[in-house]
């Protein structure tokens, strides 16, 4: 029998434990008024949470806690563009980008403006041959077609040329963005971006569907609109605001939290039939179930992929559709449609994951390096992000996976942890045509000439800045916890902490001087299933290691070991339990 080496251990990052003075004080206050243990109280403290008020605002957000759209820098501007081209019957674009972010934003601000306005259409560019942002085939479709005004949602901080077109055909536009903004900004009537650095707006972290709502929220305080006629639409915020990875905080934690209850108790037609070919939703129901209701995870992994194997396979406009279907049966036949090119978005996913892992076995200086940069004029464009974040998954470091699109090298870019990729990139601005994204995510586009150029520069650049511990796959931990403090009572509260995601993670906790109780079990070859006890609390849980099968030859009956790992609830035969969703071991 092959007993195969037990994996390195991730860096276990120990959060900052609240132990000042003030912290103290904080959690044993929380202590008292909430009257939750130390630990809960512990796991608010370091989430920002000191007192009863602000503990409140925290398990209970309310839609008045948003902000006055108003304070956003050009909104007046916008509005009233918005408010003119809809009492003289101009013809107006919505105009989104081709991934989740961009089709929900296009979603939202045509699916609300059509209830109140008709001489309205959207367009999504084609990946393939428009490429992302704004395109001039867009502005001179926009032209042609008598528009006179464009909204451009998750796209155009950086679209200097193409809005200096449109103004020269006599289109104006209104930018909704939350990308970071160059040096310049286009010259539109209005630039709706908190990250502008002239924008005072208290919430930086939007979305650009998040913009794109609140452009709308200030139209309904204009027009004297109540604004819970766009509470409706919450269930496309939530989609955005969870599949583009942003911080859940502040107002994205309000509007993610609305809008996952709509999505669980009323989502729209065509997220409903969405969540149906997904598994989230049986033929007979039209939501969730309370036992299966939806959180930030199912909608990455279950909407997100779907929404975007749109554009990545076909067309993007097919998602808009699909979101904007006002029947069950229109919405179940886009939706078997986005489930087809799922499947085959996962079959070029894998093949070509395939191949650049070979690339980089197979080539000495690539397994030696601290970045990837892998091009293959061949490889599909719609999957290449993905591919990017798979290759991290065995070779932990930025990487940048390019394929050939309308004759040049476009690529798209992952990162790890505490490491910039965008200002990576930024580096490297002297060999590329164009660039856009995130700290951790980021889009680019440069000749095919200057691929092996910026391999190196790339290279370079990440070899000055990375620091060795960067390279290693860490596992932030909340607080250590004694086996005996996890109860029903604990694991309800720690849920009202929910909607976890981004700054918000779902609580990792510690726990040393574990024992097996029995043999561990390998699961579908892949997984990991043990009891386990804690020797000086005396307490057992089942343990479930997700491709941590190889652990199983590591754990032996009577020496101990240590795990980090979240609390979920498991159903099954009728009855729930608490189980431990492992992190990483450490054996001794």
């Amino acid at each position: 029998m092959i007993v195969h080496p037990a994996p390195p251990s991730k860096r276990w990052i120990l959060k900052p434990f609240p132990d000042a003075p003030a912290q103290q004080t904080a959690v044993e206050s929380l202590v008292q008024t909430l009257n939750i243990s130390p630990f809960l109280a512990s796991l608010l403290v370091q989430r920002g949470v000191s007192n009863f008020e602000e503990a409140r605002t925290f398990f209970r957000p309310e839609l008045t806690h948003l902000h006055d759209p108003f304070q956003m820098r050009d909104m007046d501007r916008a509005v009233e563009r918005l408010t003119r081209a809809m009492h003289t019957g101009e013809k107006i674009l919505i105009y989104g980008d081709y991934d989740v972010d961009g089709t929900t934003s296009v979603s939202l601000m045509y699916g609300f403006l059509r209830t109140l306005y008709d001489r309205l259409d959207h367009y999504i560019p084609d990946r393939y041959k428009e490429g992302y942002g704004i395109s001039k085939a867009g502005v001179q479709w926009a032209a042609d077609n008598g528009f006179t005004l464009i909204i451009a949602l998750d796209c155009g901080i950086k679209s200097i040329d193409r809005v200096a077109e449109a103004n020269a055909l006599d289109v104006d536009f209104i930018i909704c963005d939350h990308h970071r903004p160059g040096d310049a900004l286009p010259d539109a009537v209005a630039v709706l971006d908190p990250k502008r650095t002239d924008c005072h707006y208290p919430y930086k972290e939007l979305t650009g569907c998040g913009v794109g709502f609140k452009l709308l929220q200030a139209l309904c305080q204009v027009r004297g609109l109540p604004e819970s006629t766009l509470w409706p639409y919450l269930d496309l915020v939530a989609v955005s605001i969870a599949c583009d990875i942003v911080p859940i905080t502040g107002e994205n934690r309000v509007l993610a939290y609305f809008g996952l209850k709509q999505l669980n108790t009323a989502p729209r037609v065509g997220l409903c039939a969405l969540l149906r070919v997904a598994g989230f939703v049986k033929e007979h129901e039209t939501c969730p179930p309370p036992e299966r209701a939806l959180d930030i995870t199912n909608v990455v992994f279950g909407l997100g992929p779907r929404i975007n194997a749109a554009g990545r396979i076909k067309h993007a406009r097919a998602a808009v559709e699909l979101l904007l279907c006002n029947t069950h049966d229109e919405a179940d036949d886009h939706a078997y449609g986005l489930q087809t090119h799922n499947k085959d978005r996962q079959d070029l996913d894998k093949n070509m994951t395939e191949q650049a892992l070979a690339m980089i076995r197979n080539d000495e200086l690539l397994i030696k390096a601290k970045s990837t940069v892998l091009f293959d004029q061949k490889w599909h464009k719609g999957v290449i992000g993905i591919v990017a974040s798979r290759c991290i998954e065995q070779f932990y470091r930025p990487t940048i996976i390019l394929t050939e699109s309308n004759g040049k090298a476009a690529g798209s870019a992952r990162s790890v942890a505490e490491f910039d990729v965008y200002e990576a990139i930024e580096a490297c601005s002297e060999l590329l045509e164009q660039f856009g994204g995130h700290t951790f995510a980021a889009g680019l586009t440069l000749p095919i000439e200057n691929v092996d150029a910026f391999r190196q520069r790339f290279e370079e650049v990440v070899s000055a800045k990375i620091r060795d511990e960067q390279l290693i796959p860490r596992v932030e931990i909340d607080i250590p916890l004694d086996f005996s403090e996890i109860n029903g009572k604990f694991y309800r509260i720690m849920r009202q902490m929910s909607p976890f995601g981004p700054h918000n993670m779902s609580p990792v906790f510690r726990s040393d001087e574990v024992v097996l109780v029995g043999e561990p079990v390998v699961m579908k070859e892949k997984h990991l299933k043990f009891t386990c006890r804690q020797v000086r609390s005396g307490h057992s849980f089942t343990a479930i290691g997700f491709g941590m099968a190889v652990w199983a030859d590591h754990l032996h009956q009577g020496e101990p070991f240590s795990i980090c790992y979240s609390i979920d609830e498991n159903h099954y035969g009728g009855t729930s339990s608490l189980q431990l969703y492992l992190k990483d071991i450490r054996l001794g």
